[in-house]
């Protein structure tokens, strides 16, 4: 068995070392973001929701049932919800990694993609 995160300030670490990740206010609670998106967010200090691609999910879950479990937005799967104390470093830091490089990326796939520039010129 892995070595459990001990607390919400070993998450705040792993999430904080990511390029350009920055911790700002959420409804009260601690979120982590890239470029003004958020890709995790505390909201008590046994749990961190993790925004990974919903296709991930699924494997988190299956491969680590006692740390992890879908986080749904409506009926909509958005992540998992870790439980930090059953969670080790290394599937913490996978995991916010991963919804790091989706949010990351984001606008970067959307500004690349063929034309759109030139769309966007022509409507200004």
């Amino acid at each position: 068995m892995s070595l459990p995160v001990s607390s919400l300030g070993d998450a705040r670490a792993i999430a904080l070392a990511l390029p350009d990740a920055v911790e700002a206010d959420h409804w009260g609670h601690p979120s982590f973001r890239v470029r003004g998106r958020i890709f995790a967010t505390a909201p008590d200090p046994r749990h961190l929701h993790v925004m990974i691609d919903p296709f991930e999910v699924d494997a988190a879950v299956r491969e680590q049932p006692d740390s992890c479990e879908q986080l749904l937005w409506g009926r909509e799967v958005r992540g998992v919800r870790v439980t930090l104390d059953a969670a080790s470093p290394e599937l913490l830091g996978d995991l916010l990694a991963a919804a790091w490089r989706r949010r990351a990326a984001t606008r970067q796939r959307i500004s690349s993609r063929p034309g759109r520039a030139a769309r966007a010129r022509q409507t200004r």
